[in-house]
């Protein structure tokens, strides 16, 4: 609070007419610095600027639109404190500019809250976001990496450095709130009769899923080995794709191949036919019988009536 009122000692009482966005936001800056990203109110900077809150919604309508304008000044800045310089060993190169991205957001949480966690990035914030990404994977690609694992590589640098700088940004921001219940990987329970391998590991100074140095380090250099090793085996003789999908019909199933007739069925309909034919001269012969027995009975017949 003191050098919120410092602050606003020093600042001279402005002329009507004499504010601009740019003063805005420099004010912005100063006092999230004081009372923190989430709790900036636009009749606080206001009052922080001694000017009436109308004249602020004149230039930013609501507050989101404020924090937007905020983010790209911090890109800006973070750009000019963080710049990707590349070194003639790509190693180096990438072990610099992730532990220059991770001291930079750690060393101002304002950028921290504004770009990685907040995250909603302009048009041209997010141009200025591809273009350097694009640099960066054309430096790991003329370190000899295709462009796919150079992709693979790049992301897993970027996840892994925000991902340790984010949980320990939010770490910090539960003890600014007065929030005690720390951080998980401060709460396990570890004993020498429980967990001993754990036990042992702290007493050498590891601290299993904290954001530490030692722990950030260890996966850096793990992500480098890994892209060293992608190297030195060279490019693949195909490049990879994707597996086609099966083609499917109109039906929308997956086409398949006519059934046969089974075996056991045709021989089935080759007996039933042999049957239907062996018994067609049964019933013949049966024709003729009963005409040679009904012959003699008209001739005993035709003899009473003469």
């Amino acid at each position: 609070m003191a050098k919120q009122q410092a602050t606003t000692d020093k600042r001279q009482r402005r002329e009507r007419g004499s504010l601009n966005p740019e003063d805005i936001l420099d004010g912005a800056f100063e006092l999230a610095e004081d009372v923190s990203l989430d709790n900036l109110s636009m009749p606080m900077l206001g009052k922080h600027l001694d000017v009436g809150v109308t004249s602020i919604y004149w230039y930013f309508r609501k507050k989101d639109d404020l924090l937007n304008a905020m983010t790209d000044r911090a890109l800006e800045q973070y750009a000019n404190e963080a710049p990707f310089i590349q070194a003639s060993d790509w190693q180096v190169t990438m072990r610099d500019h992730a532990r220059t991205m991770r001291a930079t957001f750690l060393g101002n949480p304002i950028l921290c809250d504004l770009i990685l966690i907040r995250s909603a990035l302009s048009p041209l914030a997010a141009q200025l976001g591809a273009q350097l990404t694009e640099q960066v994977i054309a430096s790991l690609m003329e370190a000899g990496l295709t462009l796919d694992d150079a992709v693979d590589t790049y992301s897993a640098i970027q996840l892994h450095t925000r991902g340790s700088i984010v949980l320990q940004r939010l770490y910090d921001k539960n003890k600014e709130s007065g929030i005690e219940r720390g951080a998980y990987y401060e709460h396990l329970t570890i004993s020498p009769e429980t967990t001993p391998l754990l036990a042992e590991a702290r007493t050498r100074g590891h601290h299993s899923g904290a954001p530490d140095d030692a722990n950030f380090e260890y996966g850096l250099e793990s992500i480098l080995e890994r892209a060293s090793r992608l190297i030195e085996a060279g490019p693949p003789s195909t490049p990879r794709k994707k597996a086609a999908p099966a083609k499917k019909t109109a039906a929308g199933s997956a086409t398949k191949a006519a059934p046969t007739r089974k075996p056991a069925a045709a021989a089935k309909t080759v007996a039933a036919k042999k049957t239907v034919a062996a018994k067609k001269p049964a019933a013949a012969e049966k024709v003729v019988a009963a005409k040679k027995a009904a012959a003699p009975r008209r001739s005993r017949s035709a003899a009473r009536a003469e």
